[in-house]
C-alpha cells in the first residue's frame, strides 16, 4: 500500500510544478507538457516489463530498484538547468521508477495473495493512488508556491528513500514465503510452479503482447483504457490546475480541489471493487465511461475564479469515477486471459492508459498554446469517453470454462 501511495504521489506532483518551472526557467507550456508526456508514456510502458520482472525476480527487488530510481531522478532535478535535463530526470527516471510500482503491481499482489474478494482488494489498491494525491498534492502545491519547487522535489526524494528499508523489511513475494496460502484459497490449493529462469522478462512481455493481440477483448480493453488515461492523468491530472488558473483561481485552491478528487476516489474505487465481485464488469465500464464523458463536456462552464457549488459537484462526481474503471478492467483481464497471464496482460492494458495520458498531456498543452484556452481539450476528452463506453459493450460475455482461459482461445471472442 505504501509503495502504491508513494508512486501516485510522486506522479501527481507534476501538475503542481508546471507553472513554477515555467516561471523559474522561462520554459513554454509545450516544453513542460512534453516532459510530463514522456513521464506518463514511460510510466505506462514500464508496466508490462515490470510485471514480467516481478514474476521472474520477485516483487520486493523490483520495488526497491524502482524507489531508488525515483529518488535519483527527483533528487537530481534540484541541480538541473536545461529543458533536456527535465525530460531526462522527470520524464525518464521518475516515469520508469513510478511505472514499475503502479497499478500493475497492485494487480499482481491481488492475484497472488487473494482468491476471494479480489475485486474489493483491487479497489483498495486503486484507492491507494487517490491517497497519494491526497497526501502529496496540496503539500507540493503549497511548498512550490512558498519556498519553491526545489523543496517540493526534495520531499519526493526523501520519501522515496525512506520507503526502501521498509520494503526490504516487510514485503514478501508470495504467501508461500511466509508459510501460508492466499486468502480464501480452497483446501486443495497448490502453489503455482516457480517462474522460468530461461526466458527473459522482456521476452515474456513481448510474447504476451503478441498472443494477446489475437484477441478482440484485448484490443477493446487496450483502447478503452487508453481513453481512460487520456481523460484522467493526461488531462485532469496534468492540466486542471493551470486550466483553473486561466480563469483566475489560485493554484493552491485548484490543487486542493484536485486532491479532493482523490478523497472521493477512495470511496468510489472501493465501491467499484465491491460491485466488480457482483456485477458484470462490462456494464460497470459502460456506466463509468458514459458518465465521465458527459461530465467533461460541461467543465468549460464550471471553471471560474471561485469555487461554486456546480464545480464542487463535478469534483465529487469525478472523484467517485476517477479510477473506478480499474477493478472491472483487471477482472476482465483475469477472466479472459487466465490468472497466470493476467498480470502481464493488464500491464499492457495499463501501458495504453498511460500512453493515452501522455498524448493527452501534450495535446492539451498544444491546444492551450494555440487557442489560448482548454475548450477543445475538454470536448475531445468527453467525446472519447463516450466512444469508450460504447466499445466495452462489444466484449463477449465471460462464461466459466475448464481451468483458466488461454490468450487467443477462440471461445473468448464468441458472444
Amino acid at each position: 500500500m505504501g509503495a502504491l501511495v508513494a508512486a501516485a504521489g510522486f506522479r501527481s506532483s507534476t501538475g503542481a510544478l508546471l507553472e513554477p518551472l515555467e516561471e523559474d526557467f522561462g520554459w513554454s507550456r509545450a516544453t513542460t507538457s512534453g516532459a510530463v508526456s514522456l513521464n506518463l508514456v514511460l510510466y505506462g510502458l514500464t508496466a508490462p516489463f515490470a510485471a514480467a520482472l516481478m514474476e521472474r525476480f520477485g516483487i520486493r527487488r523490483v520495488v526497491v530498484a524502482s524507489l531508488t530510481l525515483v529518488a535519483i531522478g527527483s533528487g537530481l532535478t534540484l541541480v538541473m538547468t536545461e529543458a533536456w535535463q527535465l525530460w531526462l530526470l522527470w520524464g525518464l527516471a521518475v516515469g520508469v521508477g513510478t511505472g514499475a510500482i503502479a497499478l500493475v503491481f497492485g494487480a499482481i499482489i491481488a492475484n497472488r495473495w487473494f482468491v476471494k474478494h479480489r475485486g474489493v482488494v483491487m479497489g483498495v489498491f486503486s484507492a491507494a493512488g487517490a491517497s497519494g494525491h491526497l497526501l502529496f498534492l496540496p503539500a507540493i502545491a503549497r511548498i512550490a508556491d512558498g519556498p519553491g519547487w526545489r523543496y517540493a522535489s526534495a520531499i519526493v526524494t526523501v520519501f522515496a528513500l525512506l520507503l526502501v528499508p521498509l520494503v526490504l523489511l516487510l514485503m514478501r513475494d508470495s504467501p508461500t514465503d511466509v508459510g501460508t496460502t492466499p486468502y480464501g484459497a480452497p483446501d486443495d490449493w497448490e502453489p503455482p510452479p516457480p517462474p522460468r529462469t530461461d526466458v527473459g522478462a522482456a521476452t515474456i512481455a513481448i510474447r504476451t503482447l503478441r498472443e494477446g493481440a489475437r484477441s478482440r477483448v484485448f484490443w477493446i480493453l487496450f483502447g478503452s483504457f487508453w481513453i481512460c488515461g487520456w481523460s484522467t492523468n493526461g488531462l485532469i491530472g496534468t492540466h486542471f490546475i493551470p486550466a483553473a488558473h486561466d480563469h483566475g483561481m489560485p493554484a493552491t485552491t485548484s490543487a486542493t480541489l484536485l486532491a479532493l478528487i482523490g478523497v472521493f476516489d477512495i470511496a468510489g474505487t472501493i465501491a467499484s471493487g465491491w460491485l466488480t465481485d457482483r456485477v458484470d464488469s462490462r456494464y460497470l465500464l459502460f456506466m463509468y465511461y458514459s458518465l465521465r464523458g458527459l461530465s467533461l463536456l460541461v467543465v468549460p462552464w464550471l471553471l471560474t475564479d471561485v469555487v461554486h457549488a456546480s464545480l464542487f459537484v463535478f469534483i465529487v462526481f469525478y472523484g467517485l469515477d476517477w479510477v473506478a474503471t480499474v477493478p472491472p478492467t483487471v477482472a476482465l483481464c483475469r477472466e479472459h486471459f487466465g490468472i497466470e497471464k493476467a498480470g502481464v496482460v493488464f500491464g499492457w492494458v495499463f501501458a495504453s492508459h498511460m500512453v493515452g495520458a501522455g498524448v493527452a498531456a501534450s495535446y492539451a498543452g498544444w491546444i492551450r498554446q494555440g487557442t489560448g484556452d482548454y475548450f477543445g481539450a475538454w470536448m475531445t476528452a468527453g467525446g472519447l469517453c463516450l466512444a469508450a463506453a460504447a466499445s466495452v459493450l462489444f466484449i463477449p460475455r465471460f462464461a466459466a470454462r475448464r481451468g483458466c482461459a488461454d490468450i487467443g482461445e477462440p471461445v473468448t471472442d464468441s458472444m
